[in-house]
């Protein structure tokens, strides 16, 4: 049996990098647009109206990077 290799996604490192070139009112307002969206696939699952479960890990994780950049950001300020 022959093993496949996986292609990785680069959507992590340019999703960081675009996070990196906001500035913090800018990350702010992303964090707020990525927690509604999260909060609408929690409703979603909630009613069962969710197909893909995969997108809330998506998000979370979004959530986390946007969070780790905003926190770097503030730290060199």
């Amino acid at each position: 049996m022959a093993t496949g290799s996986r292609k990785k996604s680069t959507t992590k490192v340019s999703k960081a990098a675009t996070l990196r070139e906001k500035d913090v009112a800018g990350l702010q307002a992303e964090i707020k647009d990525l927690q509604k969206a999260h909060f609408g696939l929690r409703m979603q699952k909630a009613t069962q109206q969710l197909g893909n479960l995969a997108q809330l890990r998506v998000t979370r994780r979004d959530i986390a990077r946007a969070k780790t950049i905003l926190a770097q950001k503030q730290a060199a300020n």
